[in-house]
């Protein structure tokens, strides 16, 4: 009889363990599954939710009241950007950096895009008489400005020499 009773203790302690064991992966199951769930509509809204977002920034038509604008010398003149600068200032439109561009082999002056509103640009080139083709758009959110132009070759056909 001794040993039955020792045996059924041995049994309820194992079941015990089992029960235990069937609970924890019951619960690690469980939180698994809403991991992958909260995984997957992470994923989903970062896939579409940003396409979403990014469209509705390239199809603003408005300008807007402020532009802020970066004047760079991609022709190598000396003091062109200084000339387009007090051209744009005068015309009201917010000059917050004047550089020099990488190379000054650039042939046409470009009106570069760089928060979403393409308005912006046209306007700016626009103001300049700048070819409507020579507008383009390169998001960066490293750019803490809306419009970059960068003066090319064709220089002395635009409004700011004319």
């Amino acid at each position: 009889m001794a040993k039955e009773s020792s045996n059924k203790r041995n049994v309820s302690g194992a079941e015990l363990k089992a029960s235990t064991v069937n609970i924890s992966m019951n619960v690690l199951i469980f939180l698994l599954g809403g991991l992958i769930i909260y995984m997957s509509y992470s994923i989903y809204v970062k896939l579409w939710g940003a396409e979403k977002s990014s469209n509705e920034l390239i199809e603003k038509e408005t300008p807007s009241e402020i532009i802020q604008v970066e004047v760079l010398n991609g022709c190598g003149i000396s003091g062109v950007a200084d000339m387009f600068t007090d051209y744009l200032r005068a015309q009201s439109f917010d000059v917050v950096n004047i550089d020099n561009y990488v190379s000054f082999d650039i042939n046409e002056s470009l009106v570069i895009d760089r928060i979403g509103n393409m308005s912006n640009a046209r306007k700016i080139a626009e103001s300049l008489n700048i070819n409507k083709k020579n507008v383009i758009q390169q998001l960066n959110d490293d750019y803490f400005l809306d419009v970059t132009i960068i003066i090319g070759k064709d220089y002395y056909k635009l409004k700011p020499l004319k």
